[in-house]
C-alpha cells in the first residue's frame, strides 16, 4: 500500500472521489508549509511556493497499486501534467514522506487559492 495526500477532486465529496472508493482512508492531513494550490478550473495544482507558511489541506489515504496506477492516469503523469512525487506532512503526521501529484505546468494568469481546496 502507498499512502498518497490528495487535496482537490480526489477528496471526499468530489468528482473524481469514485477513483478512491475501496482503498483506506486514513484521515484529514495538511502538507508542511512552502506549498499552495492554483485554480486550474474544474480542479486544482498544487505548486511548491517558498513563501508559503500555510501548506495544504487534504487527505490522507492508503492506496493499492492498481489504484496508484489509475490516479498516474487521471492526472496525465506521463503527459507531463502532475508528477507524483513525496512530501511531507505537518504534525501530527508521522515522519514518513507520502506521495502526491504536483502541477507542472504554468501558473501565469492562474488564480491563488491558497491552502484548501472545497468539494
Amino acid at each position: 500500500m502507498t499512502r498518497v495526500f490528495v487535496y482537490g477532486t480526489l477528496k471526499r465529496g468530489g468528482e473524481n472521489h469514485h477513483y478512491l472508493a475501496y482503498q483506506q482512508f486514513l484521515g484529514a492531513a495538511r502538507t508542511t508549509a512552502g506549498y499552495t494550490l492554483f485554480s486550474l478550473g474544474d480542479y486544482p495544482g498544487m505548486v511548491r511556493a517558498a513563501a508559503d507558511t500555510a501548506g495544504v489541506t487534504g487527505e490522507l489515504w492508503a492506496v493499492d497499486a492498481a489504484c496508484l496506477q489509475q490516479l498516474d492516469l487521471l492526472e496525465g503523469v506521463n503527459e507531463g501534467l502532475y508528477e507524483r512525487g513525496s512530501i511531507k506532512l505537518a504534525a501530527p503526521s508521522d515522519e514518513q514522506p507520502v506521495e502526491t501529484y504536483l502541477y507542472l505546468g504554468s501558473i501565469t494568469g492562474r488564480k491563488a487559492i491558497g491552502s484548501a481546496w472545497d468539494v
